[in-house]
């Protein structure tokens, strides 16, 4: 088995149902998931599926909306159930990465800001390291308390900005599956 696992944290219909949904974001993130996926799996490199729970609204499991969000295809390795924003929180994932012998990590998934960036700065200080995939990540335009906009774009070269270097390497889904000609992070 491969010493690299990707993480595919939570691409789940329950995102559907929030209000802040846009469904002309989704295309370009899934044609890129799926490339990375499907890259993933050819090469035999782990597939992770994480999906987020709540109590209760449309990530409680009886809202019928924890599955996979359509129309992304996988067959994940294993998956794991979070509650917080880091993946390495409560979920399992830690224990199965290391049984495995997994060494990187490469992130992907829903939002870029809240659970990938998280993750991805845990398994950093875990000593894992870690491409971020960021056109395999999902995010959508925020509001600053201050009335200020923050598109998608904005948010998702805030979150390279503040991990490049320190947390990740910032990675193209074919950089990442080849797992080479990108900097060591410092």
């Amino acid at each position: 088995m491969s010493d690299v696992a990707l993480l595919v944290i939570d691409v789940q219909e329950s995102f559907r149902h929030r209000p802040f949904w846009n469904d002309a974001d989704v295309p370009p993130f899934t044609e890129r998931l799926q490339t990375l996926i499907d890259g993933a799996a050819a090469r035999r490199i782990p597939i992770l599926q994480i999906f987020h729970l709540a109590e209760s609204g449309p990530f409680a499991a009886a809202s019928g909306h924890v599955r996979t969000l359509e129309p992304i295809v996988i067959a994940p390795t294993a998956i794991f159930h979070k509650r917080q924003h880091s993946a390495l929180v409560d979920s399992g994932l830690p224990g199965w990465l290391t049984q495995h012998g997994i060494r990187r990590l490469i992130v992907s998934g829903i939002r870029t800001e809240q659970c990938c960036e998280t993750t991805t700065r845990h398994a950093s200080d875990s000593g894992w390291q870690v491409d971020y995939v960021t056109e395999a990540t999902l995010t959508f335009a925020m509001t600053h308390p201050s009335g200020r906009r923050f598109t998608a774009d904005d948010i998702k070269a805030r979150t390279e900005l503040v991990l490049v270097d320190r947390f990740a390497r910032i990675a193209t889904v074919e950089q990442a599956l080849a797992g080479r000609d990108l900097p060591v992070a410092a």
